[in-house]
């Protein structure tokens, strides 16, 4: 008897979804090395902590795939791009990265729309609201960048900004969570 609840086509999106979260957290990883050797170890960190991120959000694909009956591959991922040549590059990256992930997940949502596989629709409902925080974050990267002086920062602003993302907490509030009382 078959046990797999996904469609070919769902199993196949899902593993190239995996797959494309697992590129991610070496694109991260990768940017995260190349923070570290120009000294900015607060955002390498940031990064690093980002790299993960994207690792478990392969991990939850995995192990949805496998929760329906599916067979979940491992696929072979490209090398990372090549490294960004200033902090404003970097955080551009990144933020088109995100924007290029939105995407494939709102593709993923549709798919299991026309399905009308709502098992997936509700699995996929998380990443919706994950991709909402990870454009965000990364439109703060730009932002506290762009306040910092840009690619013109003095040492002193940069060092400011790396030591801020060191300690800055990963999530993010959002506009369906604003009240009245707590609007940020």
């Amino acid at each position: 008897m078959n046990t797999n609840r996904l469609s070919t086509e769902m199993q196949n999106a899902l593993i190239k979804q995996m797959t494309k979260e697992n590129h991610a957290s070496q694109i991260f990883l990768s940017y995260g090395c190349w923070a570290d050797t120009k000294g900015y170890g607060g955002i390498a960190n940031f990064l690093y902590r980002h790299s993960q991120e994207e690792r478990n959000h392969m991990i939850k694909f995995m192990r949805y795939i496998l929760d329906r009956g599916g067979e979940a591959k491992v696929e072979a991922i490209p090398a990372p791009p090549e490294n960004p040549q200033s902090l404003t590059d970097c955080f551009n990256k990144v933020f088109q990265h995100e924007v290029d992930n939105t995407t494939s997940i709102y593709d993923l949502v549709d798919l299991a729309f026309r399905e009308k596989d709502w098992a997936t629709w509700n699995f996929m409902q998380w990443f919706v609201k994950e991709q909402i925080e990870e454009e965000k974050l990364a439109l703060e990267l730009i932002d506290k960048l762009k306040i910092a002086g840009g690619d013109r920062a003095t040492d002193e602003s940069l060092f400011t900004l790396d030591k801020a993302l060191e300690a800055a907490a990963d999530e993010v509030s959002l506009p369906q969570e604003a009240t009245a009382d707590n609007p940020s």
